[in-house]
């Protein structure tokens, strides 16, 4: 028998209140970019979601009150950690966005075997991709889009309070086509640059067919990296409106899957 003041009841509320928001926002902050990024430490992160469970356990509803041993418990446990890998996965499809447009890029100008170690991933990136990285992050916590990213995630505590439903099958479905979007936009994003340096190899390869005397391999290589890097420096001119609007497709998304209209 336990004593009055350690019931069954009181254990079942604590894990109700304290466990399963902990849950929610620890795995939320192992998937998501910049704080789930390997460079951050696993204490530094656990250390967060236990400052952030304290300060967000007043502002949400109460849980069901069920026994911490039983299935429902599981179950519960279970889809708390799918929220928080669901929301936060919506926002690394944001910087995996850019990272495969600079690999695009980088392969059509020929920069694909110049690549780096990515710190954040732990593989091996074209720099072009780590450079979009860097400054996707830079403007990202200057515009303080991770406040935002984290407002939205705690309405999710209201949106989807803690219980046996989860995202469902709508959501997980919503999840699964966001590759898509990723792989779409990506494109979208890297079109123009591409399309220019398929402009300039074609040229060379009309030339190629005019003069097959002539080198134009060891000319064209040189010429076509270069015009793909103007192609690139034009194309900063319009990064922070393509961010900003990638950036706000993110945040409805993650409302979107949080029924929220």
């Amino acid at each position: 028998m336990l004593p009055a003041e350690l019931s069954a009841d009181l254990i079942g509320q604590w894990v109700g209140q304290h466990l399963w928001p902990l849950f929610r926002i620890a795995s939320f902050l192992m998937v998501i970019p910049i704080f789930g990024a390997q460079l951050v430490p696993a204490r530094v992160r656990l250390g967060l979601a236990l400052l952030m469970t304290i300060l967000v356990v007043p502002m949400i509803p109460e849980a069901p009150a069920v026994d911490a041993l039983s299935a429902d418990a599981v179950v519960i446990t279970l889809q708390q950690i799918l929220i928080g890998i669901g929301l936060g996965f919506a926002l690394t499809a944001l910087w995996q966005l850019f990272v495969i447009a600079g690999q695009m890029i980088a392969m059509q100008m020929g920069l694909g075997f110049a690549s780096m170690v990515d710190p954040a991933n732990g593989v091996n990136v074209p720099v072009l991709s780590q450079i979009y990285t860097i400054t996707i992050t830079l403007l990202f916590l200057a515009m303080n889009g991770h406040l935002v990213a984290l407002e939205v995630f705690v309405e999710s505590f209201r949106t989807l309070p803690i219980g046996m439903e989860g995202l469902g099958q709508a959501g997980v479905w919503e999840l699964a086509h966001r590759i898509s979007w990723m792989f779409a936009s990506a494109m979208l994003l890297a079109l123009p640059a591409v399309t220019a340096v398929l402009i300039v190899n074609i040229s060379f390869g009309v030339m190629t067919r005019a003069a097959p005397q002539m080198n134009i391999f060891s000319l064209g290589f040189p010429i076509g990296l270069i015009f793909g890097l103007f192609a690139i420096w034009v194309l900063h001119a319009n990064f922070l409106p393509h961010f900003e609007q990638y950036a706000r497709d993110t945040y409805d998304f993650m409302r979107q899957l949080q029924g929220v209209p």
